[in-house]
């Protein structure tokens, strides 16, 4: 499916619809890597021997950056931008993962984990599992370029790539309880150094659902016009999507990505035919959605989605009362609709 669309317009409900699809599928690869042994695709009724004894890894962050991700993927194809995608939050290696896996380069590189129903076995089995893939985006991820899991200087690394690379478009995802470090919260005013004749540009996105491991985080704490006023502040024009309903923050993602890709061009474009040098107010999005965003709300009592519970892993699964909930969390997604009968993405993706 075209998820381009025109450059003077907007995106059309189908290509919502093909964003949409692409996150749940992103979104249900990942919890599945997290639970899952075997039965990739429910095909068959969830079973306790199908799931994983020690659940290791993070949910929290995850479809928030595998929304990001996914409307990042529109704009690089729509503008056809030099671009590089820089996680910060940490941890969180099963939404890389299940992008690479959704792409087909993690097949490209290891034939062995093909794109079909055995490899998809494979892909699920081994997130966190003794042999397999580590729960933050390792080395040996396709694409990845350093270690993950270490706090606070993706936004010094986006910098850092852009200078002397004009071309480039560093989208850098900082995550609010990594915005409290030391490192990032000076790297925000790394945006006076950069020349828009010669560098390229870095594009923070604050991934602002709201806790850290077990508390809120300093910008849940503030209100919007005192988050808008820190960011004009440090010199960043800021965009806010902000939302919990799927289809309108897809709508509202695509119209935020495309007037800022669109003014980054143009700031470009028009200090390079002047040759002017002098600083620009460069644009950044905050992206505010709920901690576990599309993942189980409740687990015995206690809330799951949009608090600090969702920050690992939403239930262990112990209890066998939390196999009907882990089943309808990843039916919820409707994987029938994603995958063909041998386990391919399907076509609207």
């Amino acid at each position: 499916m075209n998820l381009i669309g025109s450059k003077k317009g907007g995106v059309t409900p189908e290509q919502l619809e093909a964003l949409d699809a692409w996150w749940r599928a992103s979104n249900y690869l990942a919890a599945s890597e997290l639970y899952l042994l075997d039965n990739p695709l429910l095909r068959d009724p969830l079973t306790e021997d199908v799931i994983k004894k020690k659940i290791v890894g993070h949910w929290g962050t995850v479809p928030g950056q595998n929304f990001i991700y996914t409307h990042l993927d529109r704009v690089i194809n729509k503008y056809d931008l030099d671009m590089i995608y820089i996680s910060g939050p940490g941890h969180g290696g099963n939404a890389m993962l299940a992008q690479d896996w959704l792409d087909g380069s993690y097949s490209e590189v290891y034939p062995n984990v093909s794109q079909d129903y055995e490899g998809l076995r494979k892909f699920v089995r081994q997130f966190s599992f003794p042999g397999g893939t580590s729960s933050h985006v390792a080395p040996e991820v396709p694409g990845s370029i350093s270690e993950g899991g270490e706090l606070g200087y993706s936004l010094a690394h986006a910098f850092g790539a852009v200078f002397d690379n004009p071309d480039l478009i560093a989208a850098c995802v900082v995550g609010d309880g990594e915005a409290e470090t030391g490192p990032l919260a000076t790297a925000w005013h790394s945006d006076k150094f950069i020349n828009p004749v010669t560098d390229g540009t870095v594009l923070p996105i604050l991934h602002l659902n709201g806790y850290k491991i077990s508390n809120p985080t300093v910008f849940s704490r503030i209100s919007h016009e005192e988050i808008k006023s820190f960011f004009e502040g440090c010199g960043w024009k800021p965009y806010f999507v902000e939302g919990d309903d799927p289809m309108t923050m897809h709508k509202l993602m695509a119209e935020t990505m495309d007037k800022v890709i669109s003014e980054i061009l143009s700031i470009r474009k028009k200090a390079r035919a002047e040759g002017n040098y002098e600083r620009v107010k460069w644009p950044m999005i905050v992206l505010r959605t709920p901690k576990g965003w599309t993942g189980p709300k409740v687990v015995d009592g206690k809330t799951i989605e949009g608090t600090f519970r969702a920050h690992q892993v939403p239930m262990t699964m112990e209890d066998p009362t939390h196999l009907p909930i882990l089943e309808t969390w990843l039916r919820s997604y409707r994987p029938e609709e994603l995958f063909d009968k041998d386990g391919r993405p399907a076509k609207i993706l």
